[in-house]
């Protein structure tokens, strides 16, 4: 490199820096002096206010929630040490470095934000917030699939991955892949993205599995099942995938609050032996009833799953089909399921629906959604998610977290400390994702909002995301391989054993 060159590359570094510092720094000479006092918290959008945060979680970025105009300043000093000065014009983004050294340095402690807005009669400066650094620590990052709105076409959509210390989002897959194509149901074992499965519909569908990098497609369709395996979940052996198998179907609503409405006009559940390459139930779970929605429980013995009874005329009782939340024992040596199927959860008690169970990794707990009715909670505005204590065995509505929104799918944290949710809180139509933690005496705090570089990125994308799923390490996915397995359409056929059949 010359001279010249070099010089030349240097002048441009320093040119781009200058424009970050300004860019963050923005307004930092104007000195906040003598503000009106406001006896009250600003109103932040996100609502960062009295937030319980992981030490290692990206910027949380703001901006006013009345969507006021000019300049924003914000002190945040930590209890135990440090602070950080910044000022911004509508949006107040702090820089990642200095952001994670106060929360480090806070760890197990709090910070606390002093917002001061410049009007036209000068500062006023509002009562400051705590926010508070947890000591539990969370994965590395979540996974989620983001789609526009849309009934009948799909649009772009993707599963993608994002880094939770920052805001780096990727792309695992996008059905840009191939045209025409849909993609759903990822899911991992216990949040390692070593053992990936992921649906891919359309003419080129598939279901993939990928073990510890080796990538393998399968056709899940047999004569002796309703469909092709949907919702999985996996045993942490590795060695099993509790799938449903859904009739699924859709309708819409002629009232103005309801849009939708998803239902299962048949489902059953079934598990798949990776090892053997058969699929296999039993009597309790492949039943003329609904059984949906497996988790096996974190030491592998118990399969979870939501049951009821089915309706003489689905389409016109549909707001009668209500789940109980079941157990049944299962024997991960033999591959063979217990005789006595045990309700934790009654609809006929409580005159809900239960759906999406899923247990904590600690075996603590397990949290699952309750709506009015029906299967297909997320397009529901009253659900709501509810705790049940398995060793309890109470149950109770998560009001720490819940909103009048729709409050759906949700995931815990490899520690199950944190959980994870989708939300359709805030403008009623597109889920976003928040995060909440909970300590070892079951107690729960306010969730906050999954932080962006830019808040206003949810006033302005026509995404929404949902089925967030916890990561512990990055999820590497080649869609080259993809792409090549899915075109040339070579699938692994799996097999459907019945009971009695040899094998």
């Amino acid at each position: 490199m010359t001279s010249d060159n070099y010089i030349y590359i240097m002048k441009r570094k320093l040119f781009y820096l200058l424009l970050l510092f300004m860019a963050v720094f923005a307004g930092c000479s104007e000195a906040v002096k003598s503000p009106a006092q406001i006896d009250d918290f600003p109103e932040l959008y996100p609502d960062y206010t009295d937030v319980t945060v992981p030490s290692t979680i990206a910027p949380l970025n703001f901006r006013m929630a009345e969507g006021r105009q000019g300049a924003i300043d914000v002190v945040v000093t930590g209890k135990q040490k440090g602070s950080i000065h910044v000022q911004g014009k509508e949006v107040v983004q702090f820089p990642e470095k200095a952001w994670h050294q106060l929360l480090l340095d806070n760890k197990n402690s709090d910070i606390e934000a002093l917002v001061s807005i410049k009007t036209k009669d000068g500062w006023m400066q509002y009562k400051p917030f705590p926010i508070h650094v947890s000591a539990y620590p969370i994965d590395y990052g979540l996974a989620y699939r983001m789609i526009a709105p849309g009934y009948e076409v799909y649009s772009k959509m993707g599963i993608y991955q994002r880094n939770l210390s920052n805001f780096e989002q990727r792309a695992i897959v996008e059905n840009t892949l191939i045209p025409g194509m849909c993609v759903n149901c990822h899911a991992f074992n216990q949040n390692n993205p070593a053992e990936i499965n992921l649906h891919i519909r359309g003419d080129h569908g598939a279901t993939m599995l990928q073990i510890n990098g080796r990538m393998t497609l399968y056709n899940t369709k047999t004569d002796s099942t309703i469909s092709s395996c949907v919702y999985p979940y996996w045993h942490p052996s590795g060695k099993y995938i509790a799938y449903s198998v859904n009739s699924t179907k859709q309708a819409f609503h002629v009232v103005n609050d309801e849009r939708i409405e998803v239902f299962d006009e048949a489902s059953d559940i079934v598990v798949y032996d990776l090892v053997h390459n058969r699929l296999f139930s039993c009597p309790q779970l492949k039943t003329d009833d609904f059984e949906t929605f497996p988790a096996f429980s974190p030491d592998g013995n118990t399969l979870y799953f939501c049951s009821a009874p089915m309706q003489q005329n689905i389409q016109a009782d549909f707001k009668k089909i209500k789940y109980s939340l079941c157990k049944i024992a299962f024997d991960p040596a033999s591959g063979t399921f217990g005789d006595k199927v045990d309700t934790l959860v009654s609809a006929d008690q409580t005159g809900k629906s239960v759906s999406f169970p899923r247990p904590s990794f600690d075996g603590k707990y397990l949290m699952y959604t309750q709506s009015d009715y029906g299967t297909f909670s997320i397009w529901h505005r009253g659900a709501d998610l509810y705790l049940l204590n398995l060793k309890a065995g109470d149950s109770r509505p998560l009001q720490e977290v819940n909103s009048n929104k729709a409050e759906s799918f949700h995931d815990w944290s490899s520690n199950s400390h944190w959980f994870v949710f989708s939300s359709r809180r805030g403008d009623g139509l597109y889920t976003r994702l928040y995060i909440a933690s909970i300590d070892d005496n079951g107690h729960v705090t306010k969730p906050f909002l999954l932080p962006q570089k830019d808040p206003q990125i949810y006033d302005t994308s026509f995404f929404s995301y949902n089925v967030p799923e916890f990561i512990i390490s990055p999820v590497k996915v080649s869609a080259n391989e993809l792409e090549k397995n899915l075109l040339a359409k070579d699938r692994k056929q799996m097999i459907y054993q019945a009971k009695g059949d040899k094998w």
